[in-house]
């Protein structure tokens, strides 16, 4: 990353938390200690900005400057407001939406902004932890489609989903386990189309309060795509449900 994407030192990343800039992460060193230290912490804690402790050899690896104990990377999209997005989409016109639970691989991450932007997903709603940075490897499998459409990070996937339907959008999560097709399932309507984690798919208590659960039927013997290759799957049928 370059040092135009990244913070570093006590005092600077402080402040760019106070400015509303967009972090993705900070590294702390792992032994760091000291009043600004944990000031620092607090901080990012309050703004839920996703931390790690690390020896201080990786914080050299990122900087070679007097980094303090501390190094911020910047997120390079600014993130919107899902609530905003919400009360000026209009609703008649079968918006769909996209929910990731939980997809840690940047890769993974960029082609499926890449597919959503070219799908004409309306938004993008990720955890504010547990989820990918958009660094530049998202940037660049995404294609550039991180600056074409927006992405909200939320505190909590469950919140964006009890929002999501006051607003009469159906919830539908991809689960291998779903008993309903995708290709026998009603799309064209608005919906907001939730895709587990590489590993363990949509959180159990998130499926719980979901409206609907669908699958991609799969012939082969592996039973499982990759959540990238799936989410393609059905955001296309969900396009093609509304063209025909």
């Amino acid at each position: 990353m370059s040092k135009e994407q990244q913070i570093h030192g006590l005092r600077p990343i402080i402040e760019a938390i106070e400015n509303g800039e967009e972090i993705s992460k900070i590294y702390f060193l792992k032994e760091g200690n000291g009043v600004l230290f944990n000031e620092l912490k607090h901080k990012a804690k309050q703004a839920n900005i996703a931390t790690s402790y690390v020896p201080e050899e990786k914080l050299y690896k990122l900087t070679k400057e007097n980094h303090q104990g501390a190094v911020a990377k910047l997120s390079p999209v600014k993130f919107a407001d899902l609530e905003i997005i919400l009360e000026t989409t209009d609703m008649t016109a079968n918006p769909i939406f996209l929910l990731l639970d939980g997809i840690t691989d940047v890769g993974n991450y960029g082609a499926i902004i890449r597919t959503a932007e070219c799908t004409g997903v309306t938004a993008i709603v990720v955890s504010e932890k547990g989820s990918a940075p958009i660094n530049a490897t998202t940037v660049k499998t995404s294609a550039g489609a991180v600056f074409n459409i927006p992405i909200c990070k939320v505190n909590h996937l469950k919140d964006a989903i009890y929002l999501m339907q006051a607003y009469d959008i159906a919830l539908v999560g991809a689960n291998e386990k779903a008993s309903e097709s995708v290709f026998e399932s009603e799309l064209n309507k608005p919906i907001g189309i939730i895709m587990g984690s590489e590993d363990r798919g949509i959180n159990p208590s998130t499926l719980k309060i979901l409206d609907q659960q669908i699958k991609l039927p799969l012939k082969g013997t592996i039973g499982s795509l990759n959540v990238s290759v799936a989410c393609g799957a059905i955001l296309f049928e969900a396009i093609r449900q509304r063209m025909f």
